[in-house]
């Protein structure tokens, strides 16, 4: 039987921390392909740097508010808990870019290798990755 002191030591936490983060890394990368007009995947495979900045900026956006959910607090599923709700706000966030928008369509232009639209998605969800990451408590 493995002690309370294994489960806490900070090797065994780290890999279960990067575990649970890669899993929800995994799944968000799944709703955002539902959530866009393209696949991301199929075109990042065939050149469309638009897509690719776009994508990337949601990675970093994921991992950015996990990485500050893990910071501030000390279970697994509390950080869970605030991580998917920070994930949940980013969505929210890409939706609500795409709304602000009207006089194009952010996915149609994204899909269109439109490389000024894909940064401006890369810096609205890195950027707002750290207001969500700083609030989440």
């Amino acid at each position: 039987m493995l002690g309370s002191s294994f489960w806490q030591h900070p090797l065994v936490e780290t890999a279960g921390y990067f575990s649970v983060v890669v899993l929800c890394l995994i799944v968000s990368m799944i709703l955002f392909e539902i959530v866009t007009k393209y696949k991301n995947w199929e075109e990042i495979k065939n050149g469309n740097l638009a897509v690719a900045l776009a994508t990337g900026g949601k990675i970093l956006g994921v991992c950015n508010i996990f990485r500050y959910s893990i910071e501030r607090h000390s279970t697994l599923l509390e950080m869970l808990g605030w991580g998917l709700f920070g994930f949940v706000l980013l969505i929210f966030a890409y939706l609500l870019f795409e709304f602000l928008t009207p006089r194009f369509k952010v996915d149609d232009e994204i899909a269109e290798d439109n490389r000024s639209v894909g940064f401006i998605s890369f810096t609205i969800s890195l950027g707002l990755s750290f207001v969500i990451g700083a609030s989440i408590t």
